[in-house]
């Protein structure tokens, strides 16, 4: 298990950081959740707990305590809810080996289906890539990453921190490791195949040069950088997706590396994908998070009904 953060301050920075760059959360987003979480480790810190030590029963009297100060339904779910997520990202980064919000009923709250894309979309995203960079080595590199994430439905932190040794070879399956060290077979499509050869030559050369005039030492990652982190950020990647999103005439604010994934969740449930294959592909834990996809296209089939059967606007 990975080390725990030092202070519950930590915590939430570490997570709201995750949160920005992954799934693009809006700034008042992030705002929301610090003071929900702040408040909650205020409520810990009280009784001598904290994030770390918290059990279901400390979480549930939080949240009891919440409806006797006379707090709204809607406030309390958020407050459950920004605990759960922060304590889901705990899990998967190893800080804690159980998830004590797992078990917790909270007060009802209408589920949010997670935003997707048309396949024309993801298309028009994946062409933008193509001529989209200032170099011919840009262009390259953005068309590998846009590939493999449509094509494996990496998170995006999983993406930047690919190694160059797990892509060598052309092969056709490739090794992710994602969160808490747990490891996972992705398959790669022929394009994406196709794009990560063009790209590893071109990255290989540049290596090579660099290594040749300035004995600089060779890169472990598929997308080197000379920033801190020696590879490519979340943020930049984060940002990346914005501008391809501008080019193919897709409003950014609908775009997130988080969206590729859903859509690549998405599209394999339409055409005919295993539920598990797809909870196996994504890598997650619990079946139940891989099922909000089939509500998706339950939605998607109730809205084509509505629009475009002839009897859908009568009176029956």
């Amino acid at each position: 298990m990975a080390a725990a953060p030092a202070t519950d301050s930590d915590w939430i920075a570490l997570f709201l950081d995750a949160q920005a760059a992954e799934l693009g959360a809006a700034r008042n987003t992030q705002l929301a959740y610090g003071r929900d979480l702040k408040d909650a480790m205020a409520w810990l810190a009280r009784r001598g707990s904290g994030f770390g030590a918290a059990d279901r029963a400390k979480i549930e009297a939080y949240i009891a305590d919440l409806e006797a100060q006379g707090l709204a339904r809607a406030t309390r779910a958020r407050r459950l809810s920004s605990l759960r997520q922060l304590y889901r990202f705990a899990h998967e980064e190893g800080w804690r080996a159980d998830n004590p919000t797992l078990q917790i009923t909270g007060p009802a709250r209408q589920k949010k289906l997670p935003d997707t894309l048309s396949i024309e979309e993801v298309d028009a995203l994946l062409s933008a890539a193509r001529s989209h960079g200032r170099s011919e080595s840009d262009r390259l590199r953005n068309t590998c990453l846009m590939e493999l994430l449509y094509a494996t439905g990496m998170r995006v932190s999983e993406l930047v921190t690919l190694p160059v040794a797990a892509v060598r070879g052309d092969p056709q399956m490739v090794l992710v490791k994602g969160k808490g060290g747990k490891e996972r077979m992705v398959p790669l499509s022929p394009p994406a195949r196709a794009a990560t050869t063009a790209w590893l030559a071109q990255r290989d050369a540049v290596e090579d040069l660099a290594r040749t005039e300035h004995g600089a030492p060779p890169s472990p990652f598929l997308f080197p950088s000379r920033g801190k982190a020696g590879h490519l950020t979340r943020m930049r990647f984060f940002t990346l997706v914005k501008e391809l999103s501008t080019a193919a005439g897709i409003d950014p604010s609908r775009v997130t590396p988080h969206v590729l994934r859903h859509a690549f969740a998405t599209h394999l449930l339409q055409n005919g994908a295993d539920l598990r294959a797809i909870q196996t592909l994504l890598g997650h834990t619990d079946i139940a998070t891989t099922e909000i996809y089939t509500h998706i296209l339950d939605e998607r089939l109730r809205r084509l009904v509505l629009d475009h059967h002839p009897l859908a606007g009568g009176t029956g």
